[in-house]
Parts: structure tokens; C-alpha cells; sequence
């Protein structure tokens, strides 16, 4: 029965083969969006402006229209004439006679009046498309997502890891937030995130999500077993992504490991350390979370050596190098094996934060 349900959740079911159009709701791609006060206001003034040329237009030909009351047609008689043509009201008690009027009436008062009217309805049509506009917007970024970070649960552990990924250089249309609950999804979009609602335990989810082109992916979840079902599901659609996963208890870090979890962070006992170091030496907790935060102070972070740091010793740079990163392991700076540099070579380092 247990396997039997695992099955299901990777196989590939409704939501990936659902059309673009019935994902608006569950996919959202974000957007600037104008207030809709000043879109109105905009869309108001320049109806007036359209209504004003046109009146203009009937005022300096206003000799050859007819007015059924008789007499000369005054500034409200075209006023009001430009009024009911716009709206296509079209009363018929003031006419054009004469052939330049009618010309006129041809050629600008009718493309006026079609927009005019585009004008008018705008607002409505804009929010009749919105869907078609969200669907589109989705397939687009469907086709051409790649080499994202895809972030499971926008909690706590969730929203620091997205800050601090934007804080040092990540741009956030390249993160794609998952979870199942639609406020905290609607506070990632506010912030430029791509977002989709669901399960990220089910494979079909993780897919809409890119998952299967994404180059990370970070497990920030609530709970343990739902980090593990998240991280096998996300290593199977995506083999070499690299897998970071956050959980609570150090007991289940194997599981995670044997999910297939590059990483992994356990949440309580970091804390526990921090809290156990604040009580005798509160300074280092304070240097700890100015290194944990790459937007101020100091912080850690990684680059590829430069050519002609080739051969030399990591411990003679000038900036604090505390490991190096060579075929994918990490050897501290005082390690004899990493005493010269090598080509391929990252190190890690502290560097100095952007200032407030």
C-alpha cells in the first residue's frame, strides 16, 4: 500500500497535462501593476482629450452641419453632436450637409469614435483577458525556465533562504517559490517571485515548478517527513541539481542523505549551538550572523580562483580564506593537500558586505 502510494507521486498526472489556461491560479508570474485609480484616471483623460479633438473638429467645420431646430450651430450644439457620435447614440438632429463634413466624418470622426470607444471599454477588456494574459505569461515561462532555484515552503527557514539569495546578487525572477498555502505565496509574489500552489511532495507540482531544469533546489518545510518525500520526489525529476534541505531533527539527516539531499542543515541544533554560545560568549553569536548575512558587514562566500593565484598558497591571499572547494569536496585552508592552489579550484572566503 505504501509503495503503492509513493508510485503515484511520481507519476506524472493532471496538473502537467492540464492546458496553460487552467493553470492561471495555480502558476502566477509576476508583474508590475499600476494602481488601478491611476490606470482609470489615465484611461478617463484620454477619452476626454478624444472627446475634446472631436469636438474641436465639428466647431471649425461647424458651417456645414445641420441643425433640425434651425440657426448656426453653437459650441454646445457641437459639444453635444460629438457627444452621441462618440457614443454612437446618434440622435440624428444635427447632420453633416455639406461634402467636407461628411469627408471629415469619414476619415476622422469614425476613427475617433472606434477609439473612443477602445478607451472606454479598455478597463473591462483588460480584466476579461487578464486570464489569457496569465496563461500566456505561463507558457512562455515554462518554455523557457532553466537553471532556477526552486524553493519548497516559504516559511521562516523558507523566506531567510530567498532573502538571502537576493541579497547576494540572485535575481528574484530566477526563484520559484512552492507551497500549498496562498497567503504566504501571495507575500512571495508581492516580492517578484514566481510562485505555484500544491504539494511539493507530488511529482506533477514539482514539474510546473521547472523543477527538472532547476540547478538547486531548497527543502524549507515544516516538518521532517515532509522534507524527505519532497527531496526524493525533487531528485528524481532533477538528477544533478544540487539539493539543500533544512530539517529538525539530527536523527533523520541519513534519510535525507539517502533521499538524495546534498545538504543538509539541521534547524534545532544550529539553534541549540547559537543559544549555548550566546550564554558565555555572546560577541561570536553576533560575528556568526554577520557572516550568515551577505547584505551587510561581513560574509562567506565563494569564487573561482584567479590565474595567477595558480601555485600560490590559499593562506597568502588577501582575503581570509577559510577552505577550498576542489572536485566538489571541501579541505580547510590548513589542510597540507590544498596547500597550492589548482586550476578548478574554488575558494572560501570572507568578504565585505554591501553597506546599509
Amino acid at each position: 500500500m505504501a509503495a503503492g502510494r509513493l508510485r503515484r507521486r511520481f507519476k506524472e498526472d493532471a496538473l502537467t497535462d492540464m492546458p496553460d489556461h487552467a493553470l492561471v491560479g495555480v502558476v502566477h508570474i509576476p508583474e508590475l501593476q499600476a494602481s488601478p485609480i491611476r490606470a482609470i484616471s489615465r484611461r478617463v483623460a484620454i477619452a476626454l482629450g478624444v472627446l475634446f479633438a472631436a469636438v474641436m473638429i465639428v466647431y471649425a467645420d461647424r458651417d456645414g452641419y445641420q441643425d433640425n431646430a434651425g440657426g448656426p450651430l453653437s459650441f454646445l450644439d457641437c459639444l453635444y453632436y460629438a457627444t452621441v457620435s462618440l457614443s454612437t447614440t446618434g440622435y440624428g438632429d444635427i447632420t453633416p450637409v455639406t461634402p467636407t463634413a461628411r469627408l471629415i466624418n469619414v476619415l476622422v470622426i469614425t476613427p475617433i469614435r472606434v477609439m473612443f470607444l477602445i478607451v472606454l471599454v479598455g478597463t473591462t477588456l483588460e480584466v476579461l483577458t487578464e486570464r489569457s494574459r496569465q496563461a500566456l505569461k505561463i507558457q512562455r515561462w515554462r518554455n523557457k525556465v532553466r537553471k532556477h532555484t526552486v524553493v519548497i515552503g516559504y516559511g521562516t527557514k523558507g523566506k531567510t533562504a530567498v532573502k538571502a539569495m537576493i541579497a547576494d546578487g540572485q535575481k528574484p525572477a530566477e526563484i520559484v517559490v512552492v507551497d500549498g498555502d496562498q497567503t504566504v505565496l501571495d507575500n512571495a509574489a508581492a516580492k517578484g517571485l514566481v510562485t505555484v500552489r500544491g504539494d511539493a511532495t507530488r511529482s506533477d507540482v514539482l514539474r510546473l515548478a521547472g523543477t527538472q531544469h532547476a540547478s538547486a533546489i531548497i527543502v524549507a518545510t515544516n516538518r521532517d517527513d515532509t522534507a524527505v518525500l519532497a527531496t526524493l520526489t525533487a531528485r528524481e525529476l532533477a538528477p544533478k541539481a544540487k539539493i539543500v534541505a533544512s530539517i529538525r531533527e539530527a536523527e533523520n539527516t541519513h534519510l535525507m542523505k539517502q533521499s538524495g539531499a546534498d545538504s543538509v542543515v539541521v534547524s534545532s541544533e544550529t539553534a541549540g549551538r547559537l543559544l549555548g554560545l550566546a550564554t558565555i560568549t555572546p560577541t561570536v553569536v553576533e560575528v556568526i550572523e554577520d557572516l550568515l548575512t551577505p547584505d551587510q558587514g561581513f560574509a562567506i562566500t565563494e569564487r573561482d580562483v584567479e590565474p595567477d593565484e595558480v601555485g600560490g598558497s590559499p593562506r597568502h591571499l588577501p582575503e581570509i580564506v577559510l577552505g577550498v572547494v576542489r572536485d566538489g569536496k571541501l579541505h580547510r585552508v590548513d589542510d597540507s593537500k590544498v596547500d597550492a592552489i589548482e586550476q578548478g579550484d574554488r575558494l572560501l572566503y570572507v568578504r565585505q558586505g554591501s553597506p546599509d
